[in-house]
């Protein structure tokens, strides 16, 4: 795996694995303190950068499990069964 392919695997991981982390520790205000203008389910205070630095920490170890799955112990696709075979000519 060449570092282009590597990055833009770590990238989609990435934005799988926020998109897991972003519900966690929302807390929706109630009664007097939701601000004007937002929805009721907006949270008050959403950490985003705490959320973003905990994606990173998972994302590296997710790629880290990857990347020794596929470059270190050699499992490929190839590796998997076939339970459709092949159309015949």
């Amino acid at each position: 795996m060449g570092w282009v392919s590597g990055l833009a695997i770590f990238f989609i991981i990435w934005w799988t694995v926020l998109f897991a982390v972003l519900p966690f520790g929302n807390r929706i205000p109630e009664g007097e303190d939701q601000l004007l203008g937002t929805q009721e389910g907006t949270p008050s205070n959403p950490r985003i950068l705490r959320k973003a630095m905990i994606t990173t920490i998972f994302a590296v170890i997710v790629f880290a499990a990857f990347y020794t799955v596929t470059e270190v112990i050699g499992f490929g696709f190839s590796d998997f069964p076939v339970f459709i075979p092949a159309p015949s000519a």
